[in-house]
């Protein structure tokens, strides 16, 4: 369940010490889903051979790399994005007093698809470390 804990975060973005704010939010959000490990380990792994395929596999990505597109609907189900947009309301909650993300969590909460790629792409970056 997203708490006060992540309000620090929501702060940093707030304040522009955080780039990215709408895949740092995602990322946020996501976090109250339930992926199994496993899983997730499996559709990352196929992920990155996509990436390896293309090219480099430590280009930047971006949410519209076919490797983000295809975890994001390898990982899909209606209750997961759905569990993602109840998730991104609550952080919108949090972040009443917090203009900037507040806009940007209506503007996620108003784009689910964009929303569960940007995950995604939160996802694979994390398997990246960055």
């Amino acid at each position: 369940m997203i708490d006060d804990d992540v309000r620090p975060v929501l702060e940093q973005l707030e304040s522009g010490e955080l780039g990215a704010p709408l895949a740092v939010l995602a990322f946020l959000a996501g976090q109250e889903l339930e992926l199994p490990e496993t899983e997730l380990n499996a559709t990352r792994r196929r992920a990155m051979l996509l990436l390896a395929a293309g090219g480099d596999p430590h280009r930047e990505l971006d949410v519209d790399d076919r490797a983000v597109k295809a975890l994001a609907v390898e990982l899909f189900t209606e209750e997961r994005r759905a569990a993602l947009g109840a998730a991104v309301d609550r952080l919108a909650l949090l972040a009443r007093d917090l203009p900037h993300v507040r806009d940007a969590t209506l503007f996620l909460a108003a784009e689910p698809e964009l929303a569960w790629r940007l995950l995604a792409l939160s996802l694979l970056a994390e398997e990246f470390g960055e």
